[in-house]
């Protein structure tokens, strides 16, 4: 197979869809590889490190995206459309539930794209082994940003996440505790702040309960507990995440109202939408702005920032699947394993995700009646 790896264009994005090693792995499997000049300086690959690994250098990105499969990280943006075929087979993080991609979901179900989305990747056990590892990364970055937002240079309240001898720390308070929200916590803790998790599923908030010892405290998700728990936060990090959904809005306008000024609200659930009412997509070059007197860290692409911790974290993930669909083309791949068909979104013009389906209003058809 021809396979091929365009550059990044969405804002401050520096991460790439495969490093050298995997671009190895794919030429001594057979496969031809096509790296566009320059897709791997942001995470510090050189367009040399790629053609030892045996990777041809094209010079556009029109190039790249003439592969049979394309890899990339994030879902397409404008310029990119006019790449978007029938025989094209596009690896990649899509978000096609978010409600802003409406656009993109039908432009790719009009060109008749195959669209495998890796956050909708899923395991028996629900685990979505493509997105945990940005999850983490995310995480784990959403206190270390919060910190920086509740400096007073930042516009924050002046306080200091771990406090001081003397000095109370701040509370943080983290919705949703799958991969992005068990990270958050971990952090959080680490870093000395007080911290209180919210969950639907009790066995998860027990779990944590017993790997911190009681040094954190946890609460049953209803809006009662949020609203209380929200209004006494210095800081709230959003990490809802319905698999393939748009994400619930758990957090209203009116809750974030009663926040004090400012509080910091980092909402990492904005790639499917926001977690929280008032959120709005930002990017890297203008990461936050204030809502109801509350600083808001919106942007869609975390991980981009420390690109190349993430770019070596997702490519461990997602190689052996991209090697998976290469080997055996993508109607085998897919019959072969349950695991990669779950992120199948789009296919010969239909959407193949229920989640996505309802987000935008459109119909949903079970991949294996295309198949």
């Amino acid at each position: 197979m021809i396979i091929g790896v365009s550059k990044e264009i969405k804002t401050a994005e520096n991460r790439v869809g495969a490093t050298s090693a995997g671009v190895d792995m794919l030429v001594k499997a057979g496969h031809r590889v096509l790296v566009e000049k320059g897709a791997g300086e942001g995470s510090g690959f050189s367009d040399e490190e790629y053609r030892q690994a045996g990777a041809e250098i094209v010079s556009t990105a029109a190039d790249a995206w003439r592969a049979e499969m394309v890899l990339k990280v994030k879902e397409p943006i404008e310029p990119e459309f006019k790449f978007f075929r029938e025989d094209l087979l596009l690896f990649t993080y899509l978000h096609l539930a978010n409600p802003e991609l409406g656009d993109l979901t039908r432009l790719l179900m009009e060109k008749k794209v195959t669209g495998v989305a890796y956050e909708t990747v899923e395991l028996a056990d629900g685990t979505l082994p493509l997105l945990e590892p940005m999850s983490e990364v995310a995480g784990r970055m959403a206190v270390q940003v919060a910190a920086h937002c509740l400096e007073k240079p930042s516009g924050g309240r002046g306080k200091l996440l771990s406090g001081v001898p003397g000095v109370l720390p701040c509370t943080v308070v983290v919705i949703g505790v799958g991969a992005v929200g068990r990270n958050a916590v971990e952090v959080a803790l680490g870093m000395g702040a007080s911290v209180t998790a919210i969950d639907l599923r009790i066995d998860r908030l027990r779990h944590l309960s017993e790997i911190f010892q009681g040094n954190l405290v946890t609460l049953s998700s209803n809006p009662h507990n949020v609203a209380e728990a929200v209004k006494r936060a210095d800081v709230v990090i959003g990490a809802v995440l319905v698999t393939g959904a748009r994400a619930p809005h758990v957090v209203t306008r009116g809750m974030v109202r009663s926040m004090r000024p400012g509080s910091v609200i980092v909402d990492v659930a904005i790639d499917q939408g926001g977690c929280i009412e008032t959120s709005r997509p930002t990017t890297h070059t203008d990461p936050i702005y204030v809502e109801e007197g509350v600083i808001h860290y919106c942007v869609t692409n975390m991980p981009g920032a420390v690109p190349r911790t993430s770019t070596y974290a997702l490519t461990n993930a997602t190689l052996p699947y991209a090697l998976q669909l290469a080997n055996l083309g993508f109607v085998e791949a897919v019959k072969s394993n349950a695991v990669l068909a779950k992120g199948v979104n789009v296919y010969k013009g239909e959407v193949t995700c229920e989640g996505v389906a309802s987000a935008h209003g459109l119909e949903y058809t079970p991949l294996e009646i295309l198949l």
